[in-house]
């Protein structure tokens, strides 16, 4: 894929062991908001592009490493989250249910991605609808792809956030409740 080869060596190098906090948290935040920005702008270039299916197919791809990758970086990801004392595990659970993270934590498929698609789906739509219009619909479907994406990775890069914030909080409750 597009974004593998180059974030593949920062990860191994990169990924944190437990979920980030303290300033941490809003260094990826604005990491990841980037990340965003960068693939929303693939993403509406494929939207652009006349051959109706190929850009829902090529967001489905694209949707899925992206929130791996978010997961990631705030130490959140299935992974991650396994390896934490168990107590951890279920607070970063609960924390992500609490926030509405649907995907915090999971194991991501596209599958799972194309059920938040078809929450999406009028927009979706009107995105391969517009393809039928030579130029103004290209550029159109473009817009409405980029809006898209954007609005679900923000969405996601919020989650996650709050989760690894609420975890910083219920951890600093822990220590406090268990030297009092």
């Amino acid at each position: 894929m597009w974004f593998r080869s180059k974030r593949k060596d920062m990860a191994a190098t990169e990924t944190p062991a437990v979920p980030v906090h303290g300033a941490e948290i809003e260094l990826a935040r604005e990491r990841c908001r980037k990340m965003v920005r960068k693939r929303a702008m693939v993403s509406a270039g494929v939207a652009a592009v006349p051959l109706p299916g190929v850009d829902v197919l090529s967001d489905l791809s694209t949707f899925t490493l992206l929130v791996e990758e978010v997961n990631k970086e705030f130490g959140l990801s299935q992974k991650q989250i396994e390896r934490l004392h168990p107590r951890l595990r279920i607070l970063a659970y609960q924390a992500a249910a609490s926030v509405g993270g649907m995907l915090v934590g999971k194991l991501v498929t596209k599958r799972l991605v194309l059920v938040l698609f078809k929450r999406a789906g009028v927009k979706i739509a009107a995105k391969t609808v517009a393809k039928v219009v030579p130029i103004a619909g290209q550029v159109a479907s473009a817009a409405i792809g980029f809006a898209l994406f954007s609005k679900m990775g923000y969405q996601h890069v919020e989650a996650c956030a709050k989760v690894a914030r609420e975890l910083q909080q219920l951890r600093m409750t822990d220590a406090g409740t268990a030297s009092g």
